[in-house]
């Protein structure tokens, strides 16, 4: 259920507007993607992902492999966390080894879901290089890590959280800043 208070950072338009540009800079980086793929981290990575490999695949005119990735049992904080981690499907039909995988994320912000995903794509090969595109990145990292594309840079205190929500999921694309619950 989407709130209906908060602070909208991205409308259903500008969602759109970022991805398709997101998509232009990872042309720009590619060229004609001959290795590239897509990876999504669960759940709204994947969703993500789904639309820039339309994109892509329109101004490419090829397919680009998609992927989905699930890093809870990566995670460095599972054993404390209250509630047991949802388990999701890891799908990758694609060769690992040697690809240039972008992977997907809905929100940036200390740095370990992108430090367990990696961890977990490691574990099915090494690929040539992997980049990180996020929709939202709200700073406050605990690791060196940065994204080489986002869609929107946002300043957050930490009592803050970013919401993402999707059509696929939710109904409606919307980004929303709220006080944390």
């Amino acid at each position: 259920m989407i709130p209906n208070n908060g602070k909208v950072l991205l409308n259903d338009q500008e969602v759109r507007r970022a991805l398709e540009r997101l998509a232009y800079e990872v042309i720009e980086r590619h060229g004609d993607g001959a290795r590239l793929a897509l990876m999504g981290v669960q759940r709204r990575g994947v969703e993500l992902a789904k639309r820039l490999k339309a994109f892509l695949e329109q101004r490419l005119n090829r397919e680009i492999p998609l992927g989905s990735l699930d890093i809870n049992l990566y995670r460095d904080d599972w054993t404390h966390l209250e509630n047991q981690p949802q388990i999701h499907k890891t799908h990758i039909p694609f060769e690992v080894d040697g690809s240039e995988i972008v992977l997907v994320d809905d929100v940036l912000f200390t740095g370990r879901t992108v430090r367990a995903a990696l961890e977990a794509i490691l574990d099915y090969g090494r690929p040539q290089r992997v980049e990180l595109l996020v929709l939202v990145d709200r700073g406050h990292r605990e690791l060196p890590i940065h994204a080489d594309y986002v869609g929107k840079k946002v300043n957050t205190s930490l009592s803050e959280q970013v919401d993402v929500f999707v059509q696929e999921q939710d109904g409606r694309d919307l980004v929303l800043l709220n006080e944390q619950r």
